[in-house]
Parts: structure tokens; sequence; C-alpha cells
């Protein structure tokens, strides 16, 4: 159980860390303040930098004995990622999770943080700083956008399938047919920006599902949550339950309902060669 005491903290330590980090360089950015990390599509900058530094001091301090497993220390050494595995409580941050989006000067980004117990997500956070949305959600209590409870509902019959989905040039073969066989079904798949703002697209039922093929933590635990406590569900190519720790069937998806997922799931192993 969190105490919603330290559920109202962390809310202000993130949106204390995207005013003094990110906001006052959101399209203030200069070139040597942009940095490619694995290629020209993986950008970090000096605010996701600085926010992430903020973040792991603030949360640390609010949970004594928890660790943070951030996307940029991961970046500089990988063996801290084990540590979401281990006994402690575990913070999960992405400072600027759409940083692509933050570079272009788009406000479609948003700072995640997640509290992992025992490889299982407890709480999170999802904050889009240039809108001012805040998501909140806290396992077995349901999930909030800006004080309001989120319920993703179900698709209307017959209604076009909506799907956010990894850009299919950056996975593997198999994993590319699977994402494009959604197009190929006649579903509205496009690629995603922001993961943390499609999850809460989802969550609101603004959007059926998403479809992703990679399993950084960082990107997944805050938005898996806020779909499951808004009513929506989520499962991996094989059709088991996504784990935060690692080792699943991929492409994955998070739909607006049961029926949706296994809709997605269904139609993603059929191309992806493994029903």
């Amino acid at each position: 159980m969190i105490e919603n005491v330290l559920v109202h903290q962390v809310e202000a330590a993130v949106r204390k860390a995207a005013a003094d980090e990110i906001m006052p360089r959101f399209r203030q950015l200069a070139a040597h303040e942009v940095l490619e990390k694995n290629g020209p599509h993986d950008l970090v900058t000096v605010a996701d930098r600085a926010a992430e530094e903020h973040l792991t001091a603030a949360l640390t301090a609010l949970l004594p004995g928890s660790v943070v497993v951030g996307e940029e220390a991961v970046h500089a050494d990988p063996s801290r990622y084990d540590a979401i595995r281990g006994d402690a409580p575990v913070w999960i941050v992405d400072p600027v999770d759409g940083t692509r989006e933050f570079v272009r000067g788009d406000d479609g980004f948003c700072t995640l943080v997640a509290l992992v117990r025992g490889g299982i997500v407890q709480a999170s956070w999802t904050y889009a700083a240039a809108r001012d949305r805040m998501a909140v959600a806290v396992r077995g209590e349901g999930a909030r956008l800006d004080g309001a409870r989120l319920r993703a509902g179900s698709p209307e019959p017959g209604a076009p399938l909506r799907v956010a989905m990894s850009h299919p040039d950056y996975t593997t073969p198999e994993q590319k047919r699977a994402l494009l066989g959604l197009r190929a079904a006649g579903v509205a798949a496009r690629p995603c920006g922001s993961a943390g703002l499609e999850y809460l697209a989802v969550a609101s039922g603004e959007l059926e599902a998403v479809a992703f093929s990679w399993e950084l933590a960082w990107d997944h635990a805050a938005g898996l949550l806020l779909v499951e406590e808004a009513g929506g569900t989520d499962l991996t190519l094989t059709g088991e339950r996504y784990r935060i720790v690692g080792g699943n069937a991929l492409p994955f998806t998070a739909a607006r309902d049961a029926r949706t997922a296994q809709r997605v799931r269904g139609l993603l192993a059929a191309d992806g060669g493994r029903a």
C-alpha cells in the first residue's frame, strides 16, 4: 500500500523537477545541448540529464533505502538496470519521454516516474509539463488525470481501431512483419510519439491500443499501470501479461479493454509467426 502523503510528495517532486530543469530549456536549447546516444533517433539533452539528477536526489530522499533506475544513468552504466530485479524499492525514471519532440519544440513530451517493489509497479506519475497535465495511478486505487478519475472504457462496436505502434523500421524483421500486419488488417495504426502520452491516450479512451517492440522499463512502467488502473490491460505476443523485470515476448500491446488487447495481440501474433 502506498501512503497518500507519498503520492502527493512525488507529484510535487516531479512538478518541481520539470519547472526547474525542463521547462526553462524548452524551445531554448542550443545545438551543443543536444547529443546523440546510439544514433540520430536516440537523443539526450541537458534537460534530460539535469531532470534525472534532480529526481534521483528528491525521490531517494522521500523513500530512504530506495534506488533509482533512470534512463540516462543506465546509459552511462548498464548494470544499474539490474536493480529492478532486486529487493529494494525502485524508482524508474524517464526524465523527458519524447526527447525528439522536446528538441523540435513540440509539446508532446512528458516526465515518467514509477515506483516498483518486488517487480510490481505500485504507483506511477505521468507529467506533461508543457501542457500542465498530471496523471497518477496507484495500484488498486485507480488512475486520475488532473484529479479526475480516468476510465478507458471500451471502443464503440464497429468503430475503427486506432493503435500507436513502434516505428517498423527500427525493429527486427519479425517484429516489423507483426507491426505492419496491423496496417494490413485495416487497423488505423501510426508510429508512436512519447510512449507515456500514448499510454495516457489509451487510459483516457482517446486511443484504442498501443503496440511496442521494446521493453525498456522507463518507457512502459508508468503507462502500463495507468492503463490497468483505468480499466485496460496488456498482453505480450504469446498472451502473457507484461513483466517489468523483462523477458517479454515482443511486440506487446496495452489496450482499453481485454477484448481489444486480445484482438491486437492476435493480429501481431498472426503476422509475427507466433500464434
